[in-house]
């Protein structure tokens, strides 16, 4: 069974709420055998309920899913059958790159910093300000597993490491559906 990680922001996680995250949200470990841990923020916004799941699968996949409702019980049902959609979505390249080896422990380590935005920042600075930050391991793999890693988390882009170049790239969503790749070049 998975380990849950469970914090509350503007809001307390009583017994009641943590069993029925760990019931609801630990359905996913059934997909993949043992899932090591489990995040779950659980936070009140103005009238919001938000739930942030963030599940780190053996083989180093992601599984990411944040739902929003007036009610905190309907934002966990609802993050759940995402993360599911997601998993279904993908079984065939899932099931394909696990029996092939793929995923070779990419790690994705995301740290929340706190805000650094100055109060104010003069219009003629010429600065951009830095609101958030957040650190990640870049580990080789081919492009299309760094597809099926960003369709998982549900990003629009996703840095990787070329496995047969070694070089940095980005793999994103375009507009219309289809996908793009952005390699790095040295002179």
């Amino acid at each position: 069974m998975a380990t849950f990680n469970i914090r509350g922001k503007n809001t307390e996680v009583t017994p009641a709420l943590r069993e029925y995250v760990e019931k609801r949200v630990g359905k996913v470990n059934r997909y993949f055998g043992n899932i090591d841990e489990i995040f779950v923020l659980l936070a009140i916004e103005k009238d919001r309920h938000i739930v942030e799941v963030t599940a780190e699968v053996p083989g180093g996949l992601i599984l990411r899913g944040e739902e929003s409702t007036g009610d905190m019980y309907t934002s966990i049902d609802l993050v759940v059958e995402k993360l599911e959609r997601q998993i279904r979505k993908q079984k065939t390249r899932l099931e394909k790159r696990f029996r092939a080896g793929g995923f070779k422990g990419e790690l994705i380590e995301e740290q929340r910093l706190q805000n650094q935005a100055q109060a104010e920042i003069e219009e003629d600075s010429g600065e951009f300000p830095i609101v958030k930050t957040k650190r990640f391991f870049v580990k080789p793999m081919d492009v299309q597993e760094a597809i099926l890693q960003m369709n998982l988390l549900n990003h629009n882009f996703f840095v990787f490491r070329d496995a047969s170049t070694n070089d940095v790239c980005v793999v994103y969503k375009r507009k219309d559906g289809a996908y793009g790749l952005l390699e790095s070049q040295q002179d």
